[in-house]
């Protein structure tokens, strides 16, 4: 292939040089019904994809997502019409597909796509649905971009879940992260080095550097991606714009009181941030009792009640 290029730039152009004519030319009433673009899983669809990307479930490639009815009545010819574009593209060869790959690309339904990544074929409505749809996944479902969309209805539900989660979940999940956070971090970490325990000392770092960064995310209103892509995807965030050399410092310090200070200086920012959205008032250094206070401002009074710990 050429220089390097992303993902999510190869795919537009597949689309426009090669989807586009051939639908033009061969299909046109799919092309004033059909949503195109490239989302869902993968990395290239949050622009993380790098050369190693490249080696699997990566190249050529395109979404033409449409609805039930059309899905039945045209997605049969819409499906024949992608295999028959050219698999190699300008340079690029053909995408290479694991079985773990299949179905991430060509023609799908949209309530079947929506409910492969929320459990619901409209996106999440009550909140239980919210609360219920895994954060990685609903990172998933709004990743990448639409390059048409000519009915919208694709789009109506992608803005629908962009939009984030009621306030109430948001508030039940930051509080049951910062409730993680108070224990794994400020409490257990330093407490099992001190019984000598030193692989209990990183799964209490692990337990709190996983609810650390989704407690960021939650914070700036946007999903937490799989595990692999949380840290990368903390770059350039608005709010706790630190929050991705944070991280990096939390690893490279040495197990002990040094990392235990990275612990604290994290917590810390998470607090002052709490207090700039007005979800906590306290002045505690400590997050267990902020996690308190964010969930006592649940509206709905059976979450409110519910265990801070529980998501």
């Amino acid at each position: 292939g050429g220089g390097p290029v992303n993902g999510l730039a190869l795919a537009r152009a597949y689309w426009e040089r090669a989807g586009l004519p051939a639908f033009e030319a061969r299909l046109p009433e799919a092309l004033e019904r059909a949503a195109v673009g490239l989302a869902g899983e993968g990395s290239e669809c949050f622009g993380f994809d790098d050369d190693l990307s490249r080696d699997h479930d990566w190249g050529p490639g395109f979404c033409i997502w449409l609805t039930e009815p059309d899905h039945a009545r045209l997605g049969a010819a819409v499906q024949e019409l992608y295999h028959s574009l050219p698999p190699a593209f300008e340079g690029w060869p053909p995408r290479r597909q694991t079985p773990g790959g299949a179905g991430r690309v060509g023609c799908l339904c949209i309530p079947r796509w929506y409910a492969r990544y929320t459990g619901c074929p409209h996106g999440p409505e009550t909140l239980e649905q919210w609360r219920r749809a895994p954060e990685a996944f609903l990172a998933a479902a709004v990743n990448g971009a639409v390059f048409q969309d000519p009915l919208g209805v694709f789009s109506a539900v992608r803005e629908r879940l962009l939009a984030f989660y009621p306030e109430d979940v948001r508030r039940k999940k930051l509080a049951a992260r910062l409730a993680v956070m108070a224990q794994a971090g400020q409490y257990n970490y330093p407490r099992c080095l001190r019984r000598g325990e030193p692989v209990a000392a990183q799964q209490a770092l692990a337990a709190f550097t996983d609810a650390a960064m989704s407690a960021v995310y939650l914070m700036n209103r946007r999903y937490a991606p799989f595990y692999k892509w949380r840290h990368r995807g903390l770059r350039g965030m608005e709010r706790l714009p630190d929050a991705y050399e944070r991280f990096e410092a939390l690893v490279a310090a040495p197990d002990g009181p040094e990392r235990a200070e990275v612990v604290e200086a994290i917590c810390w920012d998470t607090a002052e941030e709490l207090r700039r959205q007005g979800l906590s008032s306290g002045t505690d250094a400590f997050l267990l009792p902020h996690a308190e206070k964010v969930r006592d401002g649940i509206r709905d009074p059976v979450l409110r009640k519910s265990h801070v710990m529980e998501e």
